[in-house]
């Protein structure tokens, strides 16, 4: 991240008004709990898979007001044309920083609507105040890194490399896709950039110009190789694919000539499935058995999942637009909720948000999430409140349509799953590595589909949270 995107004025503007009354007021240092979850499964699928906490740790810890922010906010005005904001509470966040306590899921762990995936705890102030930014840094994380796991999944174990920069959402969003994609899966990113930045592997080899700007297809390939003896992947579709192909095979005789080999061909249009049959043909006759076929052309799990299907002999797959802009959900529903205030006695009320739509309806107290374990099972998620608790064998109600009210006592171990982040503000926890994250991710996911594919997966309240909830609900409708 950039000095710019740490600052916070990273935020929808309402979020500073209501710092300003919560600062006028003087409820500006109670104490409150916020938590962070989205309501829907993305992709119509079963799980989600947590990502962009990272991005979160550093905003949050680089988290200050600049002298050019507090001069920004100095200008605006209200209706009257007059300051928006005093100046008494411009100095006041000129000294301030981030001082909440933050519990997340870790990166790579797969998640399900309707629980928390964060939850701050500090100054209502505070945590009113970054909102906007985690929600735009866990949302978008975590919607690609679900994507890519998904592809990765139709891929059945062959190489798939982020190829969305061109398309995706500006800079910071090209960033953040490479990043979630890579941790969701992907083996490599075309993103020099965020090569360099998350030291994720790049991959990439010539494109159509690179063939245009020479007399032949052949002359291209050649003056490829010469360059490139060690990397190449041959792009073979620029004039016609199966000519290109037999191009291919020349200019990797001449490197066997000379001590190296042809990695791999691309195809990049046209029928993928019939063409890329006619190519490993092509290959294995002229001798060049482990020589690669890479795939790209708008490709999701679903063209993928296809072309397998069609005994396509594509071995590695280049995925950019549909991964990279998750083009068939553009956007995770993910929400931020204050649940609990903290009293001038100590003593926590507990707060929900009303609708009438049922999803809508937030859940009160401060949460946990209980995963419980059946040998390598997943059995259930349950949210609990933590002055609450849970009883060794728990009473849950599903969160699902039924909401049915039963006792949990099928499992063999349990992990609770939102872990100690921040402390007043500051990292409590050792940051891991992107490859770690990666495996995490990788690992989870297959244990996951291991023991339940793509059936639903059941997430449930705690009983008591659950009757505090319903209890809650009727005195404010009453």
């Amino acid at each position: 991240m950039t000095a710019l995107t740490h600052s916070p004025l990273l935020t929808d503007f309402y979020q500073l008004t209501m710092a300003y009354g919560y600062w006028k007021l003087n409820m500006h240092e109670q104490e409150a709990a916020f938590h962070l979850l989205f309501r829907k499964n993305p992709f119509k699928g079963n799980y989600a898979l947590s990502c962009g906490l990272a991005t979160v740790v550093d905003f949050l810890t680089n988290w200050r007001f600049c002298n050019d922010d507090l001069a920004y906010l100095g200008t605006l005005k209200n209706a009257f044309q007059e300051p928006l904001f005093t100046p008494d509470f411009l100095d006041y966040l000129a000294q301030l920083s981030f001082t909440c306590d933050v519990d997340a899921v870790p990166e790579g762990t797969v998640v399900f609507a309707n629980e928390p995936l964060i939850r701050v705890q500090g100054p209502i102030l505070q945590c009113q105040m970054i909102e906007t930014a985690l929600l735009n840094m866990i949302n978008f994380q975590t919607l690609i890194a679900t994507k890519a796991s998904r592809v990765c999944r139709a891929a059945q174990g062959d190489n798939v490399i982020e190829f969305g920069m061109r398309r995706a959402q500006g800079p910071d969003g090209a960033l953040s896709a490479s990043r979630a994609a890579y941790i969701g899966g992907c083996v490599a990113t075309s993103n020099t950039l965020a090569g360099k930045l998350y030291d994720i592997p790049v991959r990439g080899t010539h494109a159509h110009s690179w063939v245009t700007a020479f007399p032949t297809e052949m002359d291209a390939f050649h003056a490829y190789t010469d360059i490139m003896p060690h990397n190449t992947v041959l792009l073979v579709d620029t004039f016609n694919t199966v000519e290109g192909v037999k191009n291919a095979i020349k200019a990797g005789k001449k490197l066997r000539e000379n001590g190296a080999d042809l990695l791999g061909i691309r195809l990049d249009s046209g029928d993928l499935a019939d063409l890329s049959i006619k190519a490993r043909k092509l290959l294995d006759e002229a001798g060049f058995e482990n020589t690669g076929i890479m795939a790209s052309n708008s490709l999701d799990e679903y063209v993928i999942s296809d072309l397998k299907q069609q005994n396509a002999q594509i071995t590695s797959w280049g995925v950019g637009t549909h991964l990279a802009t998750a083009y068939d959900q553009p956007a995770l529903d993910g929400v931020y909720k204050l649940s609990a205030l903290r009293d001038k006695k100590g003593a926590w009320n507990y707060k929900l948000k009303l609708s009438e739509q049922e999803v809508k309806i937030s859940n009160p107290g401060r949460h946990q999430i209980r995963r419980f374990f059946s040998a390598d099972r997943y059995v259930m998620d349950v949210i609990y409140d933590l002055s609450l608790g849970m009883a060794d064998t728990p009473e849950v109600v599903l969160l699902d349509q039924s909401m049915q009210d039963i006792r949990l006592d099928d499992y063999d171990g349990f992990v609770d799953l939102l872990e100690p982040v921040l402390r007043n503000g500051q990292p409590v926890l050792a940051q891991k590595s992107i490859h770690t994250l990666r495996k995490h991710a990788v690992d989870a996911v297959q244990q996951f589909h291991n023991s339940h594919g793509d059936a639903p997966y059941s997430v449930s309240l705690e009983k008591k949270l659950f009757e505090l909830k319903e209890n809650l609900i009727q005195e404010i409708r009453e």
